[in-house]
C-alpha cells in the first residue's frame, strides 16, 4: 500500500515545526538561565556590598535620654535636694562630619578635606553664637573648646551618642538654634536637669549626694546596672548615661529607683561604622518621684545649731573644772516614739553637698574628707574629734536602765530589794580582784533598782547584774547578755532606710581582752563594753519608752509622682517585741530621773539617762595613755505620754550631763514649738493667745 506524496510531504513539515520549536524552547530557556546566573554574580560580586551597606544602615542604636530626677522634701514641704531644668546644646555626628579617606601611598585614614572644613565652620560659627547670644556673664568657649566637644577621635562616646557642646543656654540661644535647626545638621537642644540642695545645709549626710554614672561603678547597684547594659537587647529604660548624675550616699542612694524615674530614648539608624545616620524615634522620659522625710526643717536647723553652739561652749566653759577644746564633733537623733519617724538627724559638723554637683569638691576636699557620711548610723568617715575618736562611742551609764530590766527579767533581783552601794566593789579570784568605783568616787547607801538607775550607780551594776549574771550562767551568761542586746537593737540594724549603717562594736564577747567572762559581764553591766551609733540609742530609748516595742525609724513618710499622687506611704513597723512584767518597766521608768541642770526649768516631766564613757587614747610620742569622756545623753518626754525620743552623743565632751543633755533640752523644746509636747504646737499658741493646751504630763 503506497502513501500520497502530498501526505508525506504534510507529516514532514509537523516534524519540521515541532524540532523548531523544541529548540527555541530550549534556547530561550538557556537564555533566560543564563541571565539568571549573570544577574546573581552582578548581585554578589558587583552590588553585594552597597545592598549589603544597605542592609546594614537599617541597624538602629538606643540612646538615653535622661528623666528629671524628683526632688527630696522635709516634712513641710521645703525642697532639700531638687532639680531645676537646664538647657543643653548636643550633636550626632553624622557622615557630613566624620566622611573619611584612605592615602594610597601611606595607608593612613583621615578624615576627608570637606569633613574637616564643615567641623571647623560649624565649631566657628557656635562659637559665634555663643559669644552673641549667651549670657554676658558666663566663661566664654573658645573654638578648640567645642571641637573638643566634638569627640571625632571617640575617645569618649561611640560614633552615634550624641556629644553635649553646652550646658546651660540662654533663651536667646535656644530660640535660635530651634529655629535655626535645619542649618546645624545633626544639632539638638535637649532638656536637661541640675541638681541643686538647700544652701542651710539640712540634714546633708543623711540626704546623701550624687556622682557621675561613669564615676560610681564601686557600688554594687550601679555594677548590676552596667553588667544588665552589657546585655544584647537590654531594656531601654534601663540604659543610663555616662555623664548622668546618680545618688551615692544617704537618701539619694537609697531611693535611687524612685527619684531617677525613668529615662527615655532616641532610636538612632546607624551605618556600619556606627556612625549616626538620622533620629528614628524619640521616646520622651518619664519624670522620677518626689520623697517626702520626716525629718522637720526646723527642728533640724535647730538641732545642727544646737550642737555647734554646745561645741564652742565646751571649747571655753570649764566642766569640772576644765574645758574641752577636743570636743570637735557632736551627733543628735530625734525619734516620735507613736511613730518611729525621725524628725531630726543631725551629724555636726556638716558640709554643702552642692559641691558635689558643681565639681567644686576637690576644693574642700581636705576639711571635709572624714566628715561627710552620716556620723549618726556610721564611724567611718563621719567626723572625728581631736584625738581622733569617732562618732560610735561606748554607751556607759545609758546601759543602765536595760541592764535592770536584764536583772529584773533574769530573776538576778526584784523591784523591792534593797541594796547598799559602798562606792566600790571587787570582782575576780580571791588575792586577784579587780575593783569597779562610782564616777568621782561617790557612795550612795541604801538604794532600790530605781535609784540606783538614777545615781548611775557602777558598783549596782556590778554586783547586782554583772556578777550575778556570771554566776548562774558561767560563760553562757555572755550569750544571754547578747540576746538582750540585739533585742534592744543594740549590735544590730535598726532598719532604717539608708545605706551603710554600722551595726556596733561589741567587745564583750572578746574573753581574751576583758581576761575572763565574769570580767566581760561586769564591764558590760555599767556601759563599757560595748560602742553604738547614736540612732542606735534613739531607737533603744524609743523602745523603753514603748515598753518593749522596737519600732523602725523612718526617714520617708511618703512617695509621690510628678503630678502630686501618692505612690507610697511608710507607718509605724514594729521589728519585734520584749515582754516583761509591767512592773519592770515602771521601775525603770521611775530611776530615769538623773538631775540636769540644762532641764531645770523644763515644763515636762520625762524620762532620761547621763552617760559618760571613757576612752582611751595612747599618745604615740611620749607613749603614755589618758583616759578621756565622751557625752552621752538619752531621754523621751513626757515621762507617761511619751511623744520624743532623743539620743546625743558628744566625743571627748566630758560628762553627758554636761556635753549632751544641753543639746537634748533644745531638741525637745524644737519639738514642742513646732508639734506639742502635749500635742498642742506652741506656735500656735503665739499665733493664737486664745488657744489652751493641756496640762504638762
Amino acid at each position: 500500500m503506497f502513501r500520497k506524496k502530498g501526505a508525506d510531504s504534510e507529516e514532514s513539515g509537523g516534524k519540521n515545526t515541532l524540532t523548531l520549536r523544541i529548540n527555541v524552547f530550549f534556547f530561550s530557556t538557556f537564555i533566560i538561565f543564563c541571565v539568571i546566573i549573570i544577574r546573581l554574580a552582578v548581585l554578589q560580586f558587583v552590588e553585594g556590598p552597597t545592598l549589603t551597606e544597605v542592609e546594614t544602615s537599617r541597624d538602629t542604636k538606643e540612646v538615653p535620654l535622661a528623666a528629671m530626677r524628683g526632688s527630696i522634701l522635709a516634712a513641710g514641704g521645703e525642697k532639700i535636694a531638687y532639680s531645676t531644668p537646664v538647657q543643653s546644646l548636643y550633636i550626632t555626628l553624622t557622615k557630613e562630619y566624620t566622611a573619611k579617606v584612605t592615602d594610597k601611598t601611606t595607608g593612613k585614614t583621615d578624615f576627608t578635606p570637606e569633613a574637616k572644613a564643615r567641623v571647623d565652620q560649624l565649631a566657628a560659627s557656635l562659637v559665634e553664637k555663643f559669644n552673641e547670644l549667651g549670657d554676658p556673664g558666663e566663661e566664654k568657649l573658645t573654638v578648640e573648646q567645642v571641637k573638643d566637644a566634638f569627640d571625632l577621635g571617640f575617645r569618649k562616646y561611640n560614633g552615634y551618642t550624641p556629644r553635649r557642646i553646652k550646658v546651660g543656654l540662654s533663651t536667646k540661644e535656644v530660640a535660635y538654634f530651634m529655629e535655626h535647626r535645619s542649618e546645624y545638621p545633626g544639632l539638638e537642644v535637649v532638656e536637661e536637669n541640675e541638681r541643686h540642695y538647700d544652701k542651710d545645709t539640712v540634714a546633708a549626710q543623711t540626704v546623701g549626694y550624687m556622682k557621675l554614672f561613669k564615676n560610681s561603678n564601686s557600688l554594687d547597684i550601679y555594677k548590676n546596672i552596667l553588667n544588665a547594659m552589657k546585655q544584647t537587647n537590654p531594656e531601654p529604660g534601663l540604659m543610663y548615661k555616662d555623664d548622668e548624675y546618680v545618688g551615692f550616699d544617704g537618701l539619694e542612694r537609697q531611693y535611687q529607683r524612685e527619684l531617677r524615674g525613668q529615662n527615655g530614648y532616641q532610636v538612632v539608624s546607624v551605618d556600619p561604622q556606627n556612625m549616626a545616620e538620622k533620629v528614628e524615634k524619640v521616646v520622651a522620659p518619664v519624670k522620677g518621684d518626689d520623697i517626702w522625710m520626716t525629718v522637720n526643717k526646723n527642728i533640724q536647723l535647730k538641732t545642727e545649731q544646737a550642737i555647734t553652739d554646745q561645741l564652742k561652749w565646751l571649747h571655753t566653759h570649764p566642766v569640772q573644772g576644765k574645758t574641752h577644746p577636743y570636743a570637735q564633733t557632736g551627733y543628735a537623733v530625734a525619734m516620735e516614739v507613736d511613730t518611729g519617724n525621725i524628725v531630726a538627724m543631725a551629724s555636726m559638723p556638716d558640709y554643702d553637698t552642692n559641691k558635689w554637683i558643681d565639681g567644686s569638691i576637690m576644693d574642700i576636699w581636705d576639711k571635709i574628707s572624714t566628715n561627710y557620711q552620716n556620723g549618726t548610723i556610721t564611724p567611718y568617715s563621719s567626723g572625728r574629734s581631736g584625738h581622733d575618736f569617732s562618732s560610735t562611742v561606748l554607751m556607759g551609764s545609758t546601759i543602765k536602765p536595760l541592764s535592770v530590766l536584764l536583772g529584773l527579767n533574769e530573776g538576778l533581783f526584784t523591784t523591792n530589794d534593797w541594796y547598799q552601794d559602798k562606792g566600790i566593789t571587787y570582782f575576780g579570784k580571791a588575792g586577784h580582784e579587780t575593783s569597779v568605783r562610782n564616777a568621782s568616787g561617790h557612795v550612795y547607801g541604801g538604794m532600790d533598782p530605781a535609784l540606783a538607775i538614777q545615781h548611775s550607780s557602777n558598783v549596782f551594776m556590778v554586783d547586782m547584774v554583772g556578777k550575778r549574771l556570771y554566776n548562774k550562767y558561767q560563760s553562757k551568761g555572755i550569750d544571754v547578755w547578747d540576746k538582750y542586746m540585739k533585742e534592744f537593737g543594740l549590735g544590730v540594724s535598726t532598719g532604717v532606710d539608708l545605706p551603710n549603717e554600722f551595726k556596733g562594736q561589741i567587745n564583750y564577747t572578746n574573753i581574751k581582752a576583758t581576761g575572763s567572762a565574769q570580767a566581760s559581764l561586769v564591764y558590760a553591766s555599767f556601759g563599757q563594753q560595748g560602742a553604738y551609733t547614736t540612732l542606735q540609742l534613739a531607737q533603744y530609748v524609743t523602745m523603753l519608752a514603748n515598753k518593749g516595742e522596737r519600732i523602725k525609724p523612718n526617714l520617708v513618710s511618703k512617695i509621690t509622682d510628678s503630678e502630686g499622687n501618692v505612690v507610697k506611704t511608710f507607718g509605724r513597723e514594729v521589728l519585734n517585741t520584749v515582754k516583761m512584767d509591767d512592773s519592770y518597766w515602771n521601775e525603770v521608768k521611775k530611776g530615769m530621773n538623773s538631775d540636769v541642770d540644762a532641764f531645770s526649768d523644763f515644763p515636762y516631766d520625762f524620762a532620761r539617762k547621763t552617760g559618760t564613757s571613757q576612752q582611751t587614747y595612747y599618745n604615740k610620742d611620749t607613749k603614755s595613755a589618758t583616759n578621756l569622756d565622751n557625752g552621752v545623753f538619752i531621754a523621751y518626754a513626757p515621762r507617761n505620754n511619751p511623744k520624743l525620743a532623743v539620743a546625743v552623743i558628744i566625743p571627748e565632751g566630758g560628762f553627758g550631763s554636761n556635753s549632751a543633755a544641753p543639746v537634748a533640752r533644745k531638741i525637745f523644746d524644737a519639738y514642742d514649738w513646732e508639734y506639742g509636747l502635749d500635742g498642742v504646737p506652741k506656735k500656735s499658741l503665739q499665733q493664737n493667745p486664745n488657744a489652751s493646751a493641756t496640762p504638762a504630763q
